[in-house]
């Protein structure tokens, strides 16, 4: 006869202290980039090169005011890109403080929870599937399938009982084992546990279509360089003159504040949604959630309290309710930490009783769908087996167990069976309902889902009748589907919830939804759900999820529930709004100053305005256009969507519009005023820095401009931007003065032209339907 396995008590707190001060922490220090070389590297790039020409050019040619202008805004556009980026990398320092791996670690006797970091060689800890390994393990009892990986690079899992060692940062797939730590952090094989989630690298739907716009404007200038070319070329003008205004006009076609703006954005939106119980693991994701419109929520934890409790014993004679509980607790094991298991142990706690002495126990395995302990009865070892009534039911030949157990489901309850015998012989014993109730918040959390244009679709493995009875009790609808309607996108959006579901079949449910042209969010919990949180573009791990599932999803929720999902819909479209007020300015402000200078040159057959005026111009636009990044906004009550022909369509009226009153301002200048081409020059870098504040707020706002008050940023900006050129205009530095009453004249004629652009932006944007 098998003698029952002992397991140690563990480390004691003293003890795991001095090991820890002498080992030091289960981590991997982080590798740090010197602050100087990250500076440095914000010098090197497209837009930086670009602006590094031109300030070597504007030096060869002796023109020092110019090559002080570029030199400045290449600086500070390195200086803010680097800022921003150090605040990327604070988020993810947030990540590696909040969302860490644990470990289930049996210390003084008692099992406990406690972050990897703490583990230490000595230590006895107890792995399961869903697991990464927290640090070298060498195995006791149990046995595991471990996915190496990331270690070895071999796709094929291996098996570990026994004297195995299970290696830090594996995935365990299959199993459970308890185990004795050997070596931790440095010296572990795999030591980078810590780190589960970084920053996307991926280009997000919005930095492409911002790159999409990018190209197409640089097209644009190139074709005005050509003209500007032939025709200088035809009047004989000189290369010394045409060239550095060539070169101002590729610049305006360049978003130089684009990477230090689009950072801006998403680092703020991440420290906002990480105050709100979201850490955010792949910024494209916070875009993603504005464009979401079907969320697959798992059940259990989510909609749920995920606090399972044993609410029914449905014993069948000669049995009684005590001796149900008492083996099912046989067959269950408080270190697996596993829901179900607990729940029977605390009911047999609740009652008094106490679990008997097992020889063997089996942990529950997927693919069997049952639990399984061996203990002694008489002079004979007996089985106990726990899981599945279907399955449970068959073994047995009780068919009346599959009705008792649709009548405790349409309860709302999760049904388990127990079975005992001797060999093969086995006999149901009984049956467990297990009650875990809706959150109190669920239903009007699920309402406010439903009102921002996101359909939800509850997920769970349970029965048909409890999948019925909770999204009835959540006002998801009765609607309940299977796996065979997983095929169709039509036929899933006419079910409210989908029961029996296997994790993989989350995976083809995403991928069913965005065949269909949805932006698809999941919410999972398991080892398995990884795929599916990973194909989803909104993958959501949520509170109780296990590391391997937080390593894939998108975004982690630290709180119960989904408050956090409607955070991250919310603060996503509100990013939206900005990016969008910032792409409409930026293609609005390129297209008339491209067409100004190029067409200017061809009408009025001189440069109207200078490249060191124009490089000005970018300077003072540049920071005012960033603060949009953080401005007061609203978000929309429906998924939004980037479409870039009515983008382009919208931005090409209004700069029509502008160009209209650039053409009529620098005529009346020239014709009714009678400034010469200095002063000209002036009045035009003052209209364009004028009517680009107008833009900013025209387009801020998708109703009329003063519907809406203005972050404090970027009225800050505003008001310094006007103070100063007209203090340079009035006082005639880096240009030709002009008299102050045609300064504040201009300004005026801008401010009325502007409401009267505002208008035809209102009536084409609901139009257009941009909202």
């Amino acid at each position: 006869m098998t003698q029952p396995q002992i397991e140690p008590s563990g480390l004691s707190g003293q003890e795991a202290a001095l090991r820890l001060g002498q080992f030091g922490p289960n981590a991997i220090p982080e590798r740090r980039v010197h602050p100087l070389r990250a500076l440095a590297a914000k010098l090197w790039g497209p837009v930086p090169w670009m602006l590094e020409l031109a300030f070597i050019l504007e030096l060869g040619l002796g023109k020092y005011p110019e090559a002080i202008i570029v030199g400045v805004l290449l600086l500070l556009n390195a200086a803010l890109s680097y800022s921003q980026e150090g605040r990327a990398h604070g988020a993810l320092a947030l990540l590696r403080r909040k969302l860490k791996v644990n470990a289930r670690v049996k210390r003084e006797g008692v099992w406990q929870l406690l972050a990897a970091e703490q583990l230490v060689p000595g230590d006895w800890v107890h792995l399961r599937m869903g697991d990464l390994v927290p640090a070298d393990v060498r195995l006791h009892s149990g046995a595991l399938l471990l996915d190496q990986s990331a270690l070895t690079g071999e796709s094929a899992p291996v098996e570990a009982g026994p004297d195995a060692v299970a290696f830090s940062g594996s995935t365990i797939r299959r199993g459970e084992a308890s185990g004795e730590v050997i070596s931790t952090g440095k010296n572990s094989f795999f030591g980078k546990t810590v780190e589960l989630v970084q920053l996307g690298k991926a280009p997000s739907g919005l930095e492409t279509m911002i790159f999409a716009i990018v190209r197409y404007l640089m097209v644009l200038g190139g074709a005005l360089i050509a003209a500007v070319a032939m025709y200088s070329w035809a009047k004989g003008l000189p290369w010394t003159e045409v060239l550095p205004f060539a070169l101002i006009l590729l610049l305006a076609s360049v978003p130089v504040a684009l990477p230090a703006t689009f950072a801006l954005a998403t680092a703020l939106g991440s420290q906002e949604l990480a105050r709100r119980g979201v850490l955010v693991t792949r910024l494209a994701a916070i875009e993603e959630a504005a464009a979401m419109d079907v969320l697959a929520s798992d059940k259990t934890g989510t909609l749920t309290q995920n606090r399972l409790h044993l609410s029914s014993l449905l014993p069948y004679p000669p049995y009684q309710q005590d001796e149900l509980l008492h083996l099912a607790a046989l067959a269950s094991d408080e270190a697996t930490q596993d829901p179900l298991d607990l729940a029977v142990l605390e009911g047999l706690r609740n009652r008094g009783l106490q679990a008997g002495q097992r020889l063997e126990f089996i942990p529950f395995d997927p693919a069997s769908k049952r639990s399984e302990a061996r203990f002694v009865q008489g002079d004979q070892v007996a089985r106990v087996l726990k899981g599945a009534v279907p399955v449970l039911a068959e073994l047995t030949g009780n068919t009346r167990a599959v009705e008792d157990a649709e009548q405790l489901a349409g309860q709302g309850m999760r049904v388990l069976a127990v079975a005992k015998g001797f060999g093969d012989e086995l006999k149901l014993v009984g049956l467990l309902g297990l009650a875990d109730p809706p959150r109190p918040d669920s239903p009007s959390l699920i309402e406010r889902l439903q009102q921002l244009g996101v359909r939800i679709l509850m997920v769970t493995g349970d029965s048909a009748p409890t999948a019925q009875a909770v999204a009835r009790q959540l006002g998801l609808g009765e609607r309940v589907g299977s796996r065979e309607a997983l095929e169709s996108a039509e036929a899933l959006m006419q079910r409210d919830a989908f029961a029996g579901l296997y994790p993989e079949d989350k995976f083809r449910l995403v991928q069913t939804l965005q065949g269909a042209g949805h932006v698809v969010g999941m919410t999972g919990d398991g080892v398995n759900d990884a795929p599916a949180l990973k194909q989803a573009q909104v993958g959501i791990a949520v509170e109780s999820a296990t590391d391997v599932a937080k390593a894939a999803a998108s975004l982690v929720l630290t709180t119960p529930g989904l408050s956090g999902i409607v955070a991250a819909v919310e603060e996503g479209r509100r990013i939206y709004q900005r990016m969008l007020s910032y792409t409409l300015n930026k293609i609005v402000k390129t297209l008339e100053i491209g067409l100004f200078l190029g067409l200017g040159l061809l009408v009025f057959g001189v440069f109207v305005t200078t490249p060191k005026l124009v490089l000005l111009l970018f300077f003072t636009n540049d920071l005012v256009t960033m603060s949009l990044a953080s401005d007061r906004v609203g978000f929309s009550k429906e998924p939004d969507r980037w479409d870039i022909r009515k983008l382009m369509g919208a931005a090409l009226v209004l700069a029509v519009g502008w160009l209209v009153f650039s053409f009529s301002a620098f005529w009346v200048g020239r014709e009714v005023l009678h400034l010469n081409l200095p002063q000209l020059q002036t009045l035009v870098f003052l209209l364009l820095v004028f009517d680009s504040q107008a833009t900013v707020y025209i387009v801020r706002e998708r109703s009329f401009f003063w519907r809406s008050r203005p972050s404090s940023w970027l009225l800050v900006g505003s008001l310094f931007d006007l103070g100063l050129v007209v203090a340079l205009a009035g006082l005639g530095w880096l240009m030709t003065p002009i008299p102050l009453n045609m300064i504040l004249g201009l300004l005026v004629a801008v401010l009325a032209y502007m409401f009267l652009l505002d208008g035809v932006k209102v009536w084409l944007f609901r139009r257009l339907n941009l909202r």
